[in-house]
């Protein structure tokens, strides 16, 4: 397992990651958001443009395989569940904020061009979301109900096969869920007041579901004027997700898409570990797929020899996700894949660069609560799961199921800083390929250039800026970013300034006891259950009567403590000192954020907003009355003069 950076100079030397990444996340999150909601919007009022693209050929189906300009197509690569909507939005302060958003270009790029420097060739989407009762109204839904569709949700998925396109990597799209998560089959019958069950057999319900099948399929790209059925992006259309169907319905709906499109294969999207029967003789079916967790008596590898073994001379098989056990096991049935002549399979699942800084973040239940979504190339925060080894092994064996060898990976593109609005804030968006960044800081905007910071971590901070400077003093500076990776560095960014400086914050995330000064009672840090914490993936819980104590070096100027309740609400209590020893209670304000706990089952959360009342004060003690875990904690202090 790697511990370490693999970048060369200077990022080889750097301090331990954790001390130098941090940020304020309550200044510029709304700015950086902006930038990428402006950016969606104009993407979306762009005149339609016939693009030009790079494949040759639709992906046809012949025998068992799957053929590209008449050579067998394979490939091996990930489940991108977020790449049409974002069900991951989740910072911590946001008041606004559902889960839920649409991508943009950037982020879409960002996730294809990993996709595509990985070897791979193919993504797989979720599904068409559908209006649940419980939604409310902003979150964006493609189904609103029957024959109604949001035209929004549908540019941005526009957007992906525009993008997938310029990449050159396909897409495999379902069109229903069987579960709730993002609506599905239930959703469908309860536009007409009937049962999930219904689903397979209303005769209603089945004529609700084609005209969704009909609006996607005869779609005219609203940015390529590419029609979805004439679009070779897109590898294949698959009935739905996990579908508990009877072979009826698969029957009735492959014939309903082909009818409407012969350029595109189908595949049956049934919730199953092996092969049945009925799908490998039915002539509307092209392609068979099987999913594989945990729980079951066989391993991956074997119930893919299987089922390669029960598809042979039939029809292509695709192993549509498999995940959440080792990497020693994930390789074994890599290695059934390419040595059964599979035509291809789908690890889960891959989550992209955020707009606002960072990567998107989902932790699984499955798997002993350890697994989280995999990020490219990896980082050391994902140890406990061998980020790092599994993302090389997936980019290896990528490259070798289509036969080429492993090419290296170049130097990362430049990243784009975003508006820095405060030094304790400062966030980018990240380059593809990119295992670290160095920050550079100047008092003119031509330079000299210091770097302040190297090799910080964007995969340390969940939904929070990527980096806070603790070493500037007062005065108006520049910044600028450059991304760095094994092949070397990339050019700067562009330069964001001046910002004027006259505070700097201690800001702890809480991997570490490192930046408290004292500490008493029952404390521990906590790295599990993280989607319940809104994915921060380390936070200091406690218990009543346990206590941190903070010393920074110049007065104290304001302070936040961010906090989640797994139970009941328990308040924080503050106080503040001169000298250490002697403590006085703090003026507060406590705000509450009514984002509930959804389908995730979110924990409660509040943060408290600490003011100074002598200017005298360095010490800062944080007082549990009861179960919390503390997230984040932020102390604005008096920056030293030049």
């Amino acid at each position: 397992m790697i511990k370490s950076s693999t970048i060369p100079g200077k990022f080889q030397d750097a301090p331990t990651n954790h001390h130098i990444r941090s940020g304020l996340s309550w200044i510029g999150i709304s700015s950086c958001r902006a930038v990428g909601v402006a950016y969606l919007a104009a993407c979306h009022l762009t005149a339609p443009i016939l693009a030009a693209q790079p494949f040759r050929d639709f992906v046809r189906v012949q025998g068992d395989q799957l053929i590209e300009n008449g050579q067998p197509y394979r490939f091996l690569s990930f489940n991108i569940p977020n790449l049409h909507l974002v069900e991951d939005y989740v910072p911590f302060a946001d008041p606004a904020a559902t889960g839920w958003r649409l991508p943009d270009r950037f982020e879409i790029a960002d996730a294809l061009g990993s996709i595509r420097q990985m070897g791979g060739q193919v993504v797989r989407t979720y599904v068409l979301s559908v209006r649940r009762p419980q939604d409310p109204p902003e979150i964006p839904r493609h189904v609103l109900g029957p024959g109604r569709f949001n035209e929004e949700a549908f540019r941005a998925l526009d957007l992906v096969l525009q993008v997938a396109n310029e990449q050159g990597v396909r897409v495999i799209i379902p069109f229903v869920d069987n579960w709730h998560w993002w609506g599905g089959r239930a959703e469908y019958a309860g536009f007409r007041g009937k049962t999930k069950t219904d689903f397979w057999t209303d005769p209603q319900l089945i004529a609700d579901f084609k005209q969704t099948i009909r609006f996607l399929v005869t779609r005219t790209n609203t940015l390529t004027g590419v029609r979805y059925a004439d679009d070779k992006a897109i590898l294949c259309w698959e009935t739905g997700n996990e579908l508990e169907c009877p072979p009826s319905f698969t029957r009735e709906i492959a014939a309903f898409i082909k009818s409407l499109d012969d350029n595109h294969p189908v595949m049956e999207g049934l919730h199953t570990t092996e092969l049945r029967e009925a799908s490998l003789a039915m002539p509307e079916v092209d392609i068979v797929t099987t999913h594989h967790y945990p729980g079951g008596p066989k391993s991956f590898a074997q119930l893919i020899r299987e089922n390669a073994a029960l598809a042979k001379g039939r029809k292509p098989y695709v192993v549509g996700e498999f995940g959440f056990v080792s990497t020693r096991e994930m390789a074994d049935a890599i290695q059934a894949v390419l040595e059964t002549q599979t035509a291809g399979a789908l690890a889960w699942s891959l989550r992209f660069r955020n707009r606002d800084g960072g990567f998107y973040w989902h932790s699984e239940p499955a798997g002993g609560n350890k697994y989280k979504a995999f990020h490219w190339p990896g980082s050391p925060i994902g140890d406990d799961y061998d980020e790092i080894p599994f993302m090389k092994l997936m980019r290896e064996q990528a490259f070798a199921i289509r036969g080429l060898p492993v090419p290296p990976v170049n130097a990362p593109a430049p990243p784009v800083l975003l508006p820095i609005l405060d030094v304790g804030a400062i966030s980018w968006q990240g380059s593809v390929g990119a295992g670290g960044y160095s920050v550079e800081r100047a008092a003119r905007k031509s330079g000299p250039w210091t770097v302040v910071a190297d090799n910080v971590d964007e995969s340390f901070t969940q939904y929070q800026p990527l980096f806070n400077d603790v070493q500037v003093r007062r005065g108006k500076w520049f910044y600028r970013v450059r991304a760095g990776n094994a092949a070397g560095f990339s050019e700067p960014s562009n330069v964001v300034g001046p910002t004027k400086v006259r505070h700097i914050t201690l800001v702890d995330e809480l991997a570490d006891w490192s930046k408290v000064h004292s500490r008493a009672g029952d404390l521990e840090i906590h790295s599990r259950d993280c989607r319940s914490a809104m994915e921060d993936a380390h936070r200091a819980g406690g218990q009543a009567g346990s206590a941190l104590v903070y010393q920074v070096p110049t007065p104290v100027a304001g302070a936040r403590v961010m906090v989640f309740f797994p139970k009941e609400p328990a308040d924080l209590k503050f106080r503040l000192s001169a000298d250490g020893t002697t403590f006085r209670p703090a003026k507060t304000t406590r705000t509450d954020y009514p984002f509930g706990a959804g389908d995730y089952g979110y924990w409660r959360r509040a943060s408290y907003q600490i003011e100074p009342s002598d200017k005298r004060d360095r010490f800062v003690e944080i007082k549990f009355t009861g179960e919390a875990q503390i997230s984040r904690v932020e102390i604005r202090h008096e920056a030293l003069a030049r």
